[in-house]
């Protein structure tokens, strides 16, 4: 698939846009109509997610057709010099800090990790998602970095909060690909299973707050099961708290 580095560049009917500071606007507004509500706090993604569009601008990126949103890509770079199957538990929320941390003491970056992909539901089941990801593999390569490793949250593993998520990812479809439709698409491009991290996000409030973002009423402590929760959320009613750890894939993708 082509590619440039051009602010805006054509792909096929649609129109790319890197690197440029309005697409944390339309981030924004396509990532609430996306994300459940209690997907928006956790605290460590909250303190570092402004610096996506300031430290690391160029690698944030938008796909247009005609004048409407198609999709979002927010990657940020990072150094890694283990192995890619110890890639931390702490999925999201550590590729978070430790970009930072390592932007802040001018560390040469040699991986890049996608945060996340999001495709406008209009979109949808059209490969738009294949494209995105070659997008985000294009801007490794320009920045000079040869892997892509993502913290995948499988689409549809809220329907199965119950089931672990090392026995999940095992299911397969009547064609032998993995059940899952995200990391179907992420195979299939060429993607290897990496690991689990089973703290990726770790969302952590009052009952008070799960109760306002769930509709539940919580009446004792224990695990509830939320909507569009990949695992339930572990309430603790006398101190007040609800805490939800979501475990993600680690998937990895090399140029």
């Amino acid at each position: 698939m082509p590619f440039s580095l051009l602010p805006i560049s054509e792909i096929m009917d649609f129109k790319i846009i890197i690197g440029e500071p309005e697409i944390e606007g339309f981030q924004k507004d396509l990532g609430a109509k996306t994300w459940p509500v209690f997907m928006q706090h956790d605290a460590i993604v909250n303190k570092y997610w402004p610096f996506l569009y300031t430290r690391f601008l160029n690698f944030q990126f938008a796909l247009f057709e005609n004048d409407e949103i198609a999709g979002i890509g927010n990657a940020l770079p990072l150094n890694w010099q283990k192995s890619f199957t110890e890639l931390p538990d702490a999925g999201m929320d550590w590729a978070m800090e430790k970009a930072n941390l390592d932007f802040q003491e001018s560390i040469k970056p040699n991986l890049l990790v996608g945060l996340q992909i999001l495709v406008n539901k209009k979109y949808q089941g059209q490969g738009v998602s294949y494209e995105m990801l070659e997008i985000m593999k294009g801007i490794a390569k320009s920045n000079g970095i040869d892997t892509v490793a993502l913290p995948v949250r499988p689409t549809l593993k809220c329907n199965y909060p119950l089931i672990p998520m090392d026995e999940y990812i095992n299911w397969k479809n009547k064609d032998g690909l993995p059940f899952d439709p995200w990391i179907r698409v992420h195979m299939k491009a060429g993607g290897k299973f990496a690991g689990i991290c089973n703290c990726s996000m770790d969302i952590s409030a009052a009952v008070s707050d799960w109760g306002k973002w769930s509709g539940l009423i919580f009446h004792g402590s224990g695990n509830y099961i939320i909507d569009k929760a990949l695992v339930p959320v572990v309430v603790d009613t006398e101190m007040e708290t609800g805490r939800y750890l979501e475990p993600n894939v680690w998937i990895t993708h090399t140029i």
